[in-house]
């Protein structure tokens, strides 16, 4: 039986760095209102790198996690540091567990399409039925539909559309928490 709501929404369209800062925006402004758990990457901020990739911020703690591997400046080569990220994703599933409403993961990227990085952490909030926020690169596109679909919704790089649809999901658990009221169905929820 499909769910009139996606309990998974993907930010498509954006650079990494973009789709990165459009989940702090919104994390910002939802956490008055929600218990937020997860992690988002933050840059390293060394110059002349040919990886991006730097830290996993935990929404909860603020502790941040290193997943890059410095090189040295001028290398050609990217390194992820994997057992950084296997450190953010086990702490996140400890705060899933302890309780939250919304899981935001930074992106299901080359880790995770190999089944590592933050991989348990996808895992543990899809078994928990929390809902998840997360940005996938075209390029592991293939690895995430077969990770996640048919589960996930694709939403444009957009604050507005990210809005609506954290709107219809609170919406949601909130009538599988406490019943329909009154036949009013939210009219703007996503559906599959």
């Amino acid at each position: 039986m499909d769910r009139p709501v996606k309990m998974i929404a993907v930010v498509q369209g954006a650079s990494s760095t973009q789709a990165q800062e459009l989940l702090r925006t919104v994390v910002a402004r939802w956490q008055a209102s929600a218990r937020i758990a997860g992690v988002i990457e933050e840059s390293h901020g060394l110059p002349n790198r040919a990886c991006s990739a730097g830290r996993l911020q935990s929404i909860v703690s603020g502790i941040s996690y290193p997943i890059f591997q410095d090189l040295g400046e001028g290398s050609a080569a990217c390194h992820l540091e994997g057992s950084g990220a296997v450190t953010a994703s086990e702490a996140v599933r400890q705060d899933i567990s302890a309780g939250c409403e919304l899981v935001v993961l930074s992106k299901f990227g080359k880790l995770e399409a190999a089944g590592e990085g933050l991989s348990a952490a996808f895992g543990h909030a899809i078994e928990s039925g929390t809902p998840v926020l997360t940005a996938v690169s075209t390029k592991f596109q293939d690895a995430w539909d077969r990770f996640a679909a048919p589960l996930y919704v694709g939403l444009p790089a957009d604050e507005a559309a990210l809005d609506q649809w954290w709107l219809a999901v609170r919406d949601y658990t909130a009538i599988l928490r406490h019943g329909e009221p009154d036949g009013a169905a939210s009219a703007d929820r996503i559906t599959a």
